[in-house]
């Protein structure tokens, strides 16, 4: 077949008629890196998006550090930590609470706490309250129609699909932070600490980057059995999920209507599957 031949086939799968049935109500959406391919469900409703506001968050964080207000390694939180152990769960702090329970860069403890802290560090860089400074951000840059940044950045945002949508092509590409900067970001932070990755149970190494959750190859996970290790994204306790595979070069974004549950647990793998099956095209550098 010619390449125009094999372009054509290409572009007939995915325009084909692409629907999944799921044990909730939902949205979910499909992306690549200049278009959405795919929609189900109300796309501009708006849902509670718990701790997928943490890459949100993460972002803001990173234009404040690509604008040189603020350093990976300068300190931040207990004694010993940086913005980078912050960023990466490794400041020592437990999932709620102010006192830390680990010395710095120990252990991998998934915390609200640390992104809290997170926060009121950047108002101090920036000088603007954190909900401003996440609309400056990164709320005006890319248009996000539906985003409210106004509670907490570890799991207090509520959006769309539509808008996670395009938080996830500005992931594949990014245009708000330099590439360097993108590739440290989701690249593993302090390799090698295991720790519970909250759903999913004890990872022997619970890869994290600098405010996104990375696949590599733990087991049982969110994702699915052909995600590449290289995909990053979050989940949500309110049955939220935003995961960025560069390897496929494909996002895509789930919002629903019931809190995350082993039914959640049980959908999502297949649902990631079928969607690379479908859409995957090869990804970026």
């Amino acid at each position: 077949m010619s390449r125009r031949g094999t372009l054509c086939e290409a572009e007939r799968v995915r325009s084909a008629p692409f629907t999944l049935d799921l044990p909730f109500t939902t949205a979910f959406g499909v992306t690549g890196p200049d278009t959405d391919l795919h929609h189900q469900g109300d796309i501009d409703e708006i849902h509670p998006l718990a701790s997928v506001s943490k890459p949100i968050a993460a972002l803001a964080v990173l234009v404040a550090i690509d604008r040189a207000l603020l350093d990976l390694d300068e300190p931040a939180g207990p004694e010993g930590a940086t913005v980078r152990h912050l960023m990466a769960h490794t400041a020592g702090y437990p999932f709620d609470g102010a006192d830390p329970i680990a010395q710095p860069g120990a252990r991998r403890i998934y915390s609200n706490t640390g992104f809290e802290v997170l926060g009121a560090v950047v108002e101090d860089a920036t000088g603007y309250d954190l909900s401003d400074w996440v609309e400056q951000a990164v709320v005006q840059p890319l248009s996000l129609v539906s985003l409210d940044v106004g509670g907490s950045p570890a799991a207090g945002y509520r959006g769309s699909v539509r808008d996670l949508l395009t938080v996830g092509r500005e992931l594949l590409r990014p245009t708000l932070i330099s590439t360097e900067l993108w590739r440290e970001a989701t690249s593993c932070q302090f390799p090698g600490l295991g720790g519970i990755l909250p759903g999913f149970g004890r990872q022997a190494t619970n890869d994290w980057g600098l405010g996104f959750e990375i696949r590599d190859g733990k087991d049982p996970h969110w994702t699915g059995a052909h995600s590449s290790p290289r995909t990053f994204g979050h989940f949500g306790q309110s049955g939220s999920f935003l995961w960025v595979d560069p390897d496929a070069d494909l996002a895509a974004a789930f919002l629903g209507t019931e809190p995350f549950s082993p039914a959640h647990a049980e959908a999502w793998p297949p649902l990631t599957d079928a969607i690379l099956d479908r859409f995957a095209t090869g990804g970026a550098a």
